[in-house]
């Protein structure tokens, strides 16, 4: 590996300072190195396409914008960790010597992440197919009161859910939003979705994991009392559009993957258990 390319995260990074240091390593350990670098929270990085590795300094956030945004590239992502649990960002600052000794070396397994492609229908028209590495979710708005989603999976009906939301994730998600409400954690290397409600009004709640073969569809029900109601559809936690009752989006696995570098020895189980313990 020669060309890089190095993202950071603004808010994390103010004044690119770890940038810059870590654009100076690569240039006086690889002989011939070519490094840009940008900062995602100002620019919508413009990463050539010969690149062989994109470098991205901030925390799982920061990965998940960048992935979106190289997402047509197929270039594999370094995550440094400058965030707190770091699940994708597995390199430490302090690690970064021994990293790029690694990638100059070709020392490095790739791992290929299942990402979703949804797309949102707002008063009658259908928005482009976005991509999300994390989760897909609609989410209620405006003032406290249960919100009504109807589920229907392949065209035929799971079930209406009552509660704040409904989240769907990737395996990759699973130690996301999808966690904190319930969710069950999942190996990254599985090919499945997991639907799960949030703060849902039932006793009998639970997830729900569907094949990756399965398009999903969540209707925002109409309010039970005379309270407006509307909720959020949020792609990897960027904001997609309002959605009122009669709306929906669509959920399915995307064709594309995200290929994530992975350096360390300790295997998927053993980084929970370290993050959460």
């Amino acid at each position: 590996m020669k060309n890089f390319f190095v993202i950071t995260n603004g808010y994390k990074d103010p004044g690119g300072s770890c940038a810059a240091e870590v654009a100076e390593k690569l240039r006086n350990m690889v002989e011939g190195a070519r490094v840009g670098v940008d900062d995602v929270i100002k620019n919508d990085p413009q990463v050539p396409a010969d690149t062989d590795a994109v470098i991205v300094l901030g925390g799982d956030g920061t990965l998940l914008k960048v992935a979106i945004a190289i997402r047509q590239l197929d270039i594999p992502i370094l995550g440094v960790n400058l965030g707190n649990m770091g699940y994708l960002t597995e390199v430490e600052l302090s690690e970064l010597d021994a990293a790029i000794e690694r990638l100059k070396c070709g020392d490095f397994l790739i791992e290929k992440r299942m990402m979703l492609a949804g797309s949102c229908c707002i008063g009658g028209v259908k928005s482009e197919v976005e991509h999300a590495l994390n989760d897909i979710v609609m989410s209620r708005l405006g003032e406290l009161q249960i919100s009504g989603y109807r589920v229907t999976v392949n065209g035929i009906f799971l079930g209406d859910f009552f509660a704040d939301g409904i989240v769907i994730c990737t395996p990759t998600g699973s130690t996301g939003y999808s966690l904190s409400a319930g969710g069950p954690i999942v190996e990254p290397s599985a090919q499945l979705m997991v639907l799960t409600a949030v703060a849902s009004h039932s006793l009998k709640s639970r997830s729900i994991v569907l094949s990756e073969e399965d398009h999903i569809r969540v209707e925002l029900l109409p309010a039970r009392g005379s309270k407006p109601l509307e909720a959020g559809a949020y792609f990897d936690g960027v904001t997609m559009g309002t959605v009122k009752p009669g709306d929906y989006i669509e959920v399915r696995r995307s064709s594309r993957v995200c290929r994530l570098i992975k350096l360390g020895t300790d295997g998927f189980l053993q980084v929970v258990q370290k993050k959460l313990s």
